[in-house]
């Protein structure tokens, strides 16, 4: 549906204007007394500015969240709906604002199924996170989180906020340092589980799994990359398109092109050495260690070109000082939930992330 409009908007600006010209109109003359945020956040590539034309051929267009106080969410939500029901107009700037059949009343009349969702901060909060915010984030809620839902609920665009909407998104910000350090040390240790492997596996004849083994480090560079800029990496079709935007994507990307595009794994591993080189330097840059080596090294005698063999995983370990993620960077570094599966079922259902809490061992 208007996939191949010439006049392609984006879904924050059309969502934007959505509010501002209808939306907001309608609720002040409506429902004046209503304290309210509105927004575009979570689900959605329109939340994270990456939305395209071929975005509008399904769950795209005019839509809004409306956040109301918890203690009035029924109330708020049931006058909100039959409000907008009654009085949105049809389509917007040519896109529906009708997204499911229409439900006619008792007297046959048809109202508009809308998707201005209406939340308390809370509320969203426990479905889209499985979150209680009336608890204190802990290190263990951090480490469950999936990035892509962090970045989401951090990105898109806020147009009006009189229920402390702002203030929940500054404490989803980013990471505690002692968490983003524990995450680091894991990305690194898997880079340092697995950087030998693939000319172990070229060595042998077996290509493919040389490339494969290739592009799983690919990817774990990247990963730090997106740490280490303190940035949080979403889900997989876009994971590339937002590391474009990382300061460091100008000088590595090319270099992780040519990873990618190696067809022996000789050529992979001279690249892999470079871009080894570069996120090693990275790191130094961040002052947060001593200085580490940025030359890479032959693997325990064997032919294979490696950048760390635990030297980074260990230095950086060694700097985390809270108790809990202390505790748990001195047995094995499995990191967070991102860093442990890429299971679209697990990351998207936040009814099993109290199943995750239990996993770490951690209350």
């Amino acid at each position: 549906m208007n996939s191949n409009r010439s006049d392609f908007v984006q879904g924050l600006d059309l969502s934007e204007s959505f509010y501002r010209q209808i939306v907001q109109p309608i609720l002040a003359r409506r429902l004046p007394q209503l304290k309210y945020a509105c927004a575009l956040i979570g689900a959605g590539s329109e939340v994270l500015g990456f939305d395209t034309e071929m975005s509008s051929d399904h769950d795209w267009g005019p839509r809004l969240l409306l956040f109301v106080e918890s203690e009035n969410l029924v109330k708020n939500g049931r006058e909100i709906n039959t409000v907008l029901q009654q009085e949105l107009p049809v389509e917007f700037r040519g896109f529906p604002t009708q997204y499911a059949l229409s439900k006619p009343d008792a007297d046959g009349q048809n109202f508009i199924q809308h998707r201005v969702d209406v939340f308390s901060v809370a509320s969203f909060l426990k479905d889209y996170l499985g979150f209680d915010y009336a608890q204190t984030i802990k290190s263990v809620d951090w480490l469950t989180f999936p990035e892509q839902k962090l970045r989401s609920i951090t990105a898109g665009r806020v147009f009006r906020d009189e229920v402390k909407l702002h203030e929940m998104r500054q404490q989803f910000a980013y990471y505690p340092d002692n968490v983003w350090l524990y995450l680091l040390a894991s990305g690194w240790n898997r880079i340092e589980q697995e950087e030998h492997l693939m000319g172990r596996a070229g060595l042998v004849g077996d290509e493919i799994g040389s490339s494969l083994i290739a592009a799983r480090l690919v990817r774990d560079l990247m990963r730090l990359c997106f740490l280490m800029e303190k940035a949080y990496a979403p889900y997989a079709k876009w994971f590339g398109t937002a590391f474009t935007k990382l300061s460091c994507s100008k000088e590595l990307a090319p270099v992780l092109e040519q990873i990618l595009q190696a067809s022996t794994w000789k050529n992979r591993e001279k690249y892999l050495s470079h871009a080894y080189k570069f996120v090693a330097a990275m790191h130094n840059k961040l002052k947060i260690t001593e200085t580490l080596s940025e030359d890479v090294a032959q693997f325990h005698g064997r032919p294979f070109w490696t950048i760390s063999m635990g030297a980074f995983s260990q230095a950086i370990a060694a700097k985390i000082t809270e108790p809990e993620m202390k505790k748990l960077a001195q047995k094995r570094l499995i990191g967070g939930i991102d860093q442990i599966s890429d299971n679209t079922d697990i990351l998207e259902d936040a009814n099993r992330r109290l199943l995750f809490k239990d996993f770490y061992g951690l209350d």
